[in-house]
């Protein structure tokens, strides 16, 4: 039987049509997909990311527990409230998932893991963190509501704990800031500004209230979908997974190779991979003919397959289709994808491809 947020009720009312994803009953859209990715990249919407699980990390060896934990260094986070994604690795350097970790105090960080992989991440986390004097706790009474596009600051600021409202304003892109229960970070999954707000389960449904009859429209995972598409972010379980390192998916940038001593699990096979000859480039990619690109088809260059989809779809910001590939290096600047047994030309470029509502191809 599938989950339901603490938000199910509001969903139905306000007009969602409900689909299964990763367990959980979640609104697909409201009426119109492509009108909610039109108001976040033009206004501002809300998405019910409360399927997602905060886990907070605390004890005199949380810092060590997560340097040896994840790929990136949550030594670099010193200024309380600053976040940092990363992947979690498993031995062989595999994606266990990808995930944002806020460091609050030298005893306290705040890591929010994706839905889909919840239980599997918990089942990973207490194991690993036997060694080091930390406890790690899913905060499941906790709500978590995302506010994006160009205007989503503005009308969530007033919505906000009177006591938050000021150090909300004053958030830097990728801090975040907490008090009275409630936690507000500016960070997001659109390629928008905006705040992700958790806060206690039993105050969501008069949040999200507040914020429809401020003009912030309902979204569901479909917007969320071509959003994050749009903005060059990675969907785990499509463009990666436990059988994909970092390395072959566009994430190489979120490793802490520096300083060579910090033994993170997984380093030994990346160190090996990143050698390798031939490591599969993560490409984004423009169909310069007709159809859609979608996951799994597959790429040509000549007669020679290179490569697959990852994800793909119709981007309605720029009203053509795009997606993100894992490729041969000798891809170049362009190949062929296969549609319905047709070539199509695509031309490589480098994601994201919008972002702040804007086009950067």
């Amino acid at each position: 039987m599938s989950k339901k947020t603490v938000l199910f009720d509001l969903h139905r009312q306000m007009g969602g049509r409900m689909v299964s994803f990763g367990g959980w009953d979640m609104p697909l859209h409201y009426g119109s997909q492509l009108e909610e990715h039109h108001a976040v990249r033009r206004a501002a919407g809300m998405f019910d990311v409360s399927h997602m699980t905060v886990v907070d990390i605390e004890g005199p060896e949380a810092r060590p527990f997560l340097r040896h934990l994840l790929a990136n260094d949550v030594a670099r986070l010193t200024q309380p409230g600053k976040a940092l994604y990363s992947c979690m690795l498993n031995s062989e350097g595999g994606v266990i998932d990808d995930l944002i970790t806020y460091f609050l105090d030298a005893g306290w960080y705040r890591m929010v893991v994706n839905a889909a992989t919840t239980e599997k991440d918990l089942a990973w986390l207490q194991p690993q963190a036997a060694d080091f004097a930390v406890t790690v706790t899913p905060r499941r009474d906790l709500a978590m509501v995302a506010v994006q596009g160009p205007q989503a600051r503005q009308r969530a600021l007033p919505l906000l704990p009177a006591g938050l409202q000021t150090q909300a304003s004053e958030l830097k892109p990728f801090f975040a800031t907490h008090g009275d229960d409630w936690f507000v970070g500016r960070t997001g999954y659109t390629g928008e500004d905006g705040f992700e707000v958790m806060l206690p389960a039993a105050e969501a449904a008069g949040f999200w209230q507040r914020l429809a009859d401020a003009g912030v429209a309902p979204c569901g995972l479909g917007a969320r979908d071509t959003l994050r598409l749009e903005a060059g972010m990675n969907l785990y379980g499509s463009d990666m997974d436990e059988e994909t390192s970092p390395l072959e998916a566009g994430l190489g940038w979120t490793i802490a190779w520096e300083p060579a001593e910090r033994d993170f699990i997984g380093r030994a096979m990346l160190e090996a991979k990143r050698e390798t000859a031939g490591l599969r480039r993560f490409v984004g990619l423009v169909l310069e003919g007709r159809g859609v690109l979608r996951n799994h088809q597959k790429l040509f260059l000549g007669e020679q397959e290179i490569g697959e989809i990852t994800s793909g779809g119709f981007a309605p910001t720029l009203e053509r289709s795009i997606a993100l590939a894992r490729v041969a290096p000798e891809i170049g600047k362009g190949g062929e994808v296969e549609i319905r047994g047709k070539r199509v030309p695509v031309r490589v470029v480098n994601p994201p491809f919008v972002r702040n509502g804007k086009s950067l191809i």
